[in-house]
């Protein structure tokens, strides 16, 4: 869904190349870390700086594409019931 939301953004509004000042960061962003590329945008877009609560948004957004938040629920879901 990340990515969906960088191309519908970008298509309207550019809003996602606002952010940067090259065009490589948000296509590396969009092939492996795509909430990390919206969230650091947004971050640009709303205060100028990555700084603060901003930066705190941009580190979850991290951990959400490495996979470091969210993944152990699917883990246990794959386990069977304990007897």
């Amino acid at each position: 869904m990340p990515r969906v939301t960088i191309v519908v953004l970008q298509l309207s509004t550019g809003y996602v190349l606002r952010a940067y000042t090259t065009l490589l960061w948000p296509v590396l962003g969009f092939l492996f870390l795509p909430t990390t590329t919206l969230a650091y945008a947004w971050a640009k877009n709303s205060g100028g700086t990555v700084e603060g609560f901003r930066l705190v948004v941009v580190v979850l957004a991290v951990l959400i594409d490495l996979g470091l938040i969210g993944k152990g629920r699917s883990c246990l879901r794959g386990q069977a019931p304990k007897e």
